[in-house]
């Protein structure tokens, strides 16, 4: 018997803090229900944009650009601190920073950055979009936005290391969101209940999850990684947080969160 096409296609990003999630998928019925894409982070964006998948996890800065955008999952890609893969990366202290290069990859954590140099370090560097190779371009008083599994061990070659999640908690108080799962329009209600569960199975199994991974680098833990410096749970603290990052967009648009048969506007 042929086997049935999926409902609905996903981009999700391909980094490491995503294995969970995929697990999750690969590892109940959902793998029947949902065709997964992985993408980098900015392109994961352009497609729920453009509409070519039917939802994401994707930069939470992409919200204000959709028409109707819909949180539909009660997890995401957060941290309480320290996140260990978003950071701007220097051999000169931020106020010495003359030059500061942005990840092409990134949405979310460029705009945090620019948030944080103009709001927390009250400095002003200039700024660059970046090309591929544009970490080499790291030293003296040039420096870059690098997120995601490019970030391992570059605070062993660097002087100075900015995790942006720790700076933000110190600047507000308050966690952070660096993706979540969005739809540009309302999901079944049982297909969103499925999926959360798929979620839940996928963190249940992070210590078997280690066991399969390969170490990105010989110092980095992956069980510190998975357990303290990402946070999934999106919670009641990460959206107010994710509401404060957004009205730093100047943006009044606040996305709809799907919670079961419920749905209301964010914070």
């Amino acid at each position: 018997m042929e086997k049935q096409k999926p409902k609905y296609t996903a981009a999700a990003v391909s980094y490491l803090n995503t294995k969970p999630f995929l697990y999750g998928i690969f590892n109940t019925q959902m793998e029947e229900e949902v065709e997964i894409q992985l993408e980098i982070p900015s392109v994961c964006a352009t497609k729920l944009k453009e509409g070519s998948v039917d939802f994401g996890l994707v930069p939470v800065a992409i919200i204000p650009e959709l028409d109707t955008p819909h949180i539909i999952s009660d997890f995401c890609i957060g941290t309480e601190g320290a996140v260990n893969t978003v950071a701007i990366v220097s051999d000169a202290p931020i106020s010495e920073i003359t030059d500061l290069y942005l990840d092409f990859h990134s949405r979310t954590s460029v705009q945090l950055a620019q948030i944080l140099l103009r709001e927390f370090w009250q400095h002003q560097p200039r700024i660059h979009p970046a090309k591929e190779g544009f970490i080499n371009q790291i030293g003296g008083t040039q420096a870059a936005v690098v997120i995601g599994d490019r970030c391992i061990g570059l605070d062993q070659k660097h002087q100075f290391y900015y995790d942006l999640g720790s700076a933000w908690l110190e600047f507000t108080g308050l966690p952070f969101v660096f993706a979540t799962w969005v739809s540009n329009k309302p999901l079944p209600t049982e297909f969103i209940d499925r999926f959360n569960l798929a979620m839940q199975v996928g963190l249940d199994h992070i210590p078997q999850l280690i066991q399969l991974l390969p170490t990105p680098s010989s110092n980095f833990d992956l069980s510190a990684y998975f357990n303290q410096h990402i946070s999934y749970p999106f919670d009641k603290p990460k959206k107010k947080a994710l509401a404060r990052f957004l009205k730093y967009l100047n943006t009044d648009k606040m996305p709809m969160i799907q919670e079961g048969a419920q749905t209301r506007i964010l914070v």
